[in-house]
């Protein structure tokens, strides 16, 4: 009796016990296009199945990690810090994963009217808040991931440089009025910004004075701290309205995935020439695919859903084409320009645009 209470007790602590680990572990192989609406622009009335691949990333109790660790085999154990910047909490994962989709979004959209041979303007718009440390002036301000800063004391910010740079000769504990566009997102992670306010802010010491920065301007961060991981904001006027609905879907890897569904919904003929693809990995506006996060449990997904064939980021090729089967083509790619050269390659038609690309009218949408 007493070695049974002693084990129920163990469990239920292992249980309760949290861990800084993470598991990712194989999710859904989804086609894009019947997540995507558009107006404004002609579209194929057939639409290629092309899939974004994602994963499950969960917190783990001791008891969880040890299940895993010894009775699964497609899972990758990851830290709080390898997800988040050092002093931002996990709390924060939900909301940053929402922000990468709907960055995502903007850039598949951009990269897609590109390809197909739309000009399509940028302005820069702001710094926008992917992070928050704790304990911090923007964490006391009640800044979150999301806000985008447009002004510091009346002075226009930018972009993230633009940002530090209006940082640069201000002192500690200074008082500090933020011109900032609050960002939030629904229950399904769409992200929506209100009308710009006035915050009020004081500047805390640096605890890494005169760090390096990214920024060609400014090598180095100046005295002063919010206490924010900041990127660029950028407003970008599109040709028409694209609405892609990924409820409930975070993260920046399905990125390619919908531009390839934009590109085949906006053209003419088959892009995949009728084979039922899936793919991952980041994009750009300019057409770059860059690397993600968990492609062997990714390719277990694609295996399930029936695809043909998987293009993923040129860096993750080796992990997801040892998880494989035979029958699965594992594909590495490092552009938008190489995908549809392969995908021409297997039978795939070049994209023909549906509506003729023409010279920005005002006014358009922004996205």
């Amino acid at each position: 009796m007493t070695a049974l209470v002693v084990l129920v007790v163990l469990v239920v602590g292992l249980r309760a016990w949290s861990t800084n680990l993470y598991a990712i572990t194989p999710g859904n192989a989804t086609n894009v296009a019947p997540l995507v609406s558009v107006k404004g622009l002609g579209t194929d009335p057939h639409r290629d199945r092309i899939m974004l691949v994602d994963v499950y990333l969960q917190p783990l109790s001791h008891l969880q990690y040890l299940y895993m660790k010894l009775f699964e085999s497609h899972v990758e154990f990851v830290t709080a810090s390898q997800l988040l910047e050092p002093g931002i909490p996990t709390s924060q994962l939900l909301a940053q994963g929402f922000l990468q989709m709907s960055d995502s979004q903007t850039a598949a959209k951009v990269a897609a009217l590109r390809a197909l041979g739309w000009k399509v303007p940028a302005r820069a718009s702001g710094a926008v808040i992917t992070g928050v440390v704790d304990n911090t002036p923007a964490s006391r301000a009640g800044l979150s991931v999301g806000d985008e800063i447009t002004a510091v004391n009346g002075r226009a910010v930018t972009s993230q440089c633009s940002l530090v740079g209006s940082l640069e000769h201000v002192a500690p504990n200074t008082k500090l009025t933020l011109t900032v566009e609050p960002g939030k997102f629904s229950a399904t992670g769409v992200l929506t910004r209100g009308r710009a306010v006035a915050i009020g802010i004081t500047t805390a010491t640096s605890p890494n004075a005169s760090s390096a920065t990214d920024c060609a301007q400014f090598p180095t961060a100046g005295p002063s701290w919010l206490g924010i991981a900041p990127e660029d904001g950028v407003a970008y006027t599109l040709p028409g309205s694209i609405t892609l609905n990924t409820a409930n879907i975070g993260g920046p890897s399905a990125g390619l995935a919908m531009t390839l569904t934009l590109i085949d919904t906006l053209s003419r003929g088959s892009l995949t020439g009728g084979h039922v693809i899936a793919t991952t990995g980041t994009i750009d506006p300019q057409g770059n695919v860059g690397a993600i996060g968990g492609a062997a449990e990714k390719t277990i997904a694609v295996e399930k859903a029936g695809a043909h064939y998987f293009f993923v980021p040129q860096g993750d090729y080796a992990a997801a084409k040892s998880t494989a089967s035979a029958s699965l083509h594992v594909i590495g790619v490092s552009s938008l320009s190489q995908v549809l050269a392969d995908l021409r390659k297997i039978g795939g038609a070049a994209p023909v645009p549906y509506s003729a690309p023409t010279k920005p009218k005002f006014p358009l949408s922004t996205a």
